[in-house]
């Protein structure tokens, strides 16, 4: 997610607010802080707390901000929402967990960061607590795996021929990002005026420098586990790849599955969430026209019915197939 001024909006921020309820009280756990919006929203009503997550170290100073004022009411560490059971919050009332899963105008705009295909420099595209960069995919890894790589996470249909060009271009002199985008650009005839010729490249190279399937699996696997009865999970998401396994993962945990009339009936196991909407909530047209990049993101929540701790998934199964993509980084 990209704004499109300097400010920073938080995406569907009234949506969000009005699923977790502060106003009730409770703890909430931020897991994407970053510039935050919703932390800062959630600690106004008393009898709050807020516990903030980030992988991307420059998160602190805003953190930090915020802490000056909230100092009893506020906690940030500095990790990957994959970790989040490492903080041992069994004790803690948790009455909702949220996830944004865009980026700020001000992460795009860091040119230490290197996400946009604006940028000039070395390639970088790490967010925090990371193995490689995206100069290391680029200028290492082969034009095979390449092309797995922006084919399954950039859904770029010119995928192999873009990999077959970097390879033969990195044989002359390393990569950076503006040769990465003229490469592309070279190589992509049709060209679509909505959208830059190297988007789906540079969404393709984050999510696989940052891991960001396994992440986002084992970040709702953990949320789940830390939350409270009656407490709401709530996830933002701004590509089909994303919102495909925060619906997969909600829905398998909140459905019963169909029993054929031929099989002898069974007691089903109870099941951990409730669905209250199956439709995502998107943004409205008054927000849109305040902040365009919000027009991708898509608001999906459910409710926990049951304060156990330990429950079954197939979700890590369903996408096995991008966790194996994503493990071609090993090698690096």
């Amino acid at each position: 997610m990209v704004s499109e001024t300097s400010k920073h909006y938080p995406v569907l921020l009234n949506e969000v607010i009005s699923i977790l309820t502060p106003q009730h009280g409770g703890t909430f756990i931020d897991c994407t802080f970053g510039q935050g919006g919703y932390t800062k929203e959630i600690l106004n009503f008393k009898n709050t707390k807020v516990i903030g997550l980030d992988r991307d170290i420059e998160s602190k100073k805003e953190a930090d901000k915020i802490l000056k004022k909230f100092e009893s009411r506020f906690l940030f560490k500095n990790l990957k929402f994959s970790q989040l059971e490492n903080l041992k919050l069994k004790k803690e009332n948790i009455r909702g967990i949220v996830f944004d899963l865009g980026f700020s105008y001000k992460q795009i705009k860091d040119p230490k960061k290197g996400l946009s295909f604006n940028s000039f420099g070395d390639l970088n595209m790490r967010m925090g607590i990371n193995d490689y960069s995206a100069k290391d995919v680029i200028n290492k890894l082969s034009a095979k795996e390449l092309e797995i790589i922006f084919k399954f996470f950039g859904d770029e249909k010119d995928s192999k021929k873009i990999a077959v060009n970097i390879v033969r271009e990195r044989q002359k002199k390393e990569i950076d990002t503006q040769s990465l985008v003229r490469i592309i650009e070279k190589t992509k005839k049709k060209k679509n005026f909505r959208t830059h010729s190297a988007t789906k490249i540079f969404q393709a190279l984050r999510i696989f420098v940052n891991k960001e399937i396994s992440e986002l699996i084992y970040g709702l696997t953990s949320a789940s586990k830390v939350l409270k009865k009656d407490g709401v999970l709530a996830v933002v998401t701004f590509h089909s790849l994303e919102d495909k396994i925060v619906k997969y993962f909600f829905s398998s945990l909140s459905e019963n599955k169909s029993i054929s009339r031929y099989q002898p009936l069974t007691v089903q196991p109870e099941k951990l969430f409730k669905l209250i909407e199956k439709k995502p909530k998107v943004p409205t047209s008054i927000e849109l026209s305040k902040n365009l990049s919000s027009r991708s993101a898509k608001l999906r929540y459910v409710i926990k019915k049951k304060d156990f701790f330990d429950f079954e998934t197939d979700v890590l199964k369903k996408f096995n197939n991008l966790i194996e993509i994503e493990n071609i980084g090993n090698k690096i």
